[in-house]
């Protein structure tokens, strides 16, 4: 873990925000029937933030080791344009994904809970972890999450990003203006 004037500036570099899928938007857990139909169970709060995170233009993607189409849904249904699956070498997609949205790493925020995501962790600004997280990745972010992997986790991390880039309470106004 680093200082908190370091985490301050970090988070307010963040031009682009990278999240793991299982372990972080959910608990980790996968329901498969015995039809073989694959359920999981994400945070409602998650969508309150990634709306925040639009109204910031904050851009956000989706970068998952193995392919869902219960991530598909949910990205779909949060207009994440960007999800990103079934691939165990995250370094190579998020480097074609940055020079895709011509952001430099160092301005990308990453969370992650399994060591994939270590690689990924090593080379991006603001690399983040969840409590649940396997302690090699927990020693390589700069940030622990207080929210569990499945407990809102992304509306937490966009809040503090929009706080310390001093847009939150502006980023709200316009949600409000918009939706009430």
């Amino acid at each position: 873990m680093t200082d908190k004037n370091n985490i301050t500036k970090q988070f307010s570099k963040v031009e682009l925000l990278v999240s793991d899928v299982d372990g972080v938007l959910t608990d980790g857990s996968i329901a498969v029937s015995s039809s073989g139909d694959e359920s999981k169970t994400f945070c409602i709060e998650d969508g309150t933030g990634v709306a925040l995170a639009h109204y910031a233009q904050l851009p956000l993607a989706l970068l998952s080791g193995r392919f869902s189409k219960a991530t598909s849904i949910r990205a779909n249904e949060l207009n994440i344009k960007h999800c990103i699956q079934g691939f165990l070498n995250k370094e190579e997609k998020i480097k074609e994904l940055c020079s895709e949205l011509k952001v430099s790493l160092d301005k990308v925020a990453y969370i992650g809970d399994g060591l994939v995501d270590i690689p990924v962790l090593d080379i991006v600004g603001c690399p983040i972890s969840v409590p649940n997280a396997h302690p090699s990745v927990k020693d390589k972010s700069i940030y622990v999450t207080n929210a569990n992997g499945g407990g809102g986790v992304l509306y937490e991390v966009i809040e503090k990003i929009l706080v310390e880039k001093n847009i939150y309470d502006d980023t709200i106004k316009i949600m409000k203006d918009d939706v009430y």
